[in-house]
């Protein structure tokens, strides 16, 4: 599947990775099955890896529907949510530059770019300085 999250309890994260083409129907899908989840909460730390993301078919109505539904999770509660898009490579970056735009006015979300994972692990707060070691310790 183009789009996977696993809740991490114990690090308090979601690590969502994205691969090949990316469609906004399968966000919207994926996003739905994560907020049901019932280790799913609005102040968890997440780590969005798109690293392996090799096209995106963007479709600005289904992306506001997205943000929408986002919001509506995110947003209310009076927590913020990190959120660090791990971005090495020219489309990821730009992927993530177009993520990043969608949040501006969000307060409840704080969006960062990284270009490194032991960058990006960092942010988070991890010790782990590849995601692969994370997801091993996680079992």
């Amino acid at each position: 599947m183009p789009v996977a999250f696993r809740i991490l309890p114990r690090s308090g994260l979601v690590y969502t990775r994205f691969e090949d083409r990316i469609l906004i129907d399968e966000i919207i899908s994926t996003f739905r099955e994560y907020s049901r989840h019932p280790d799913a909460h609005p102040a968890q730390k997440h780590l969005v890896d798109l690293s392996r993301v090799s096209a995106i078919s963007w479709d600005y109505v289904k992306l506001m529907q997205l943000q929408a539904l986002k919001a509506g999770f995110f947003c209310g509660g009076g927590s913020q949510t990190l959120k660090v898009y791990y971005c090495p490579t020219k489309l990821s970056l730009s992927v993530s530059k177009m993520i990043l735009r969608s949040w501006d006015g969000v307060g409840s979300v704080v969006p960062i770019l990284q270009q490194h994972q032991d960058d990006a692990l960092s942010v988070l707060g991890l010790q782990q300085e590849r995601f692969s070691n994370l997801l091993a310790d996680h079992g």
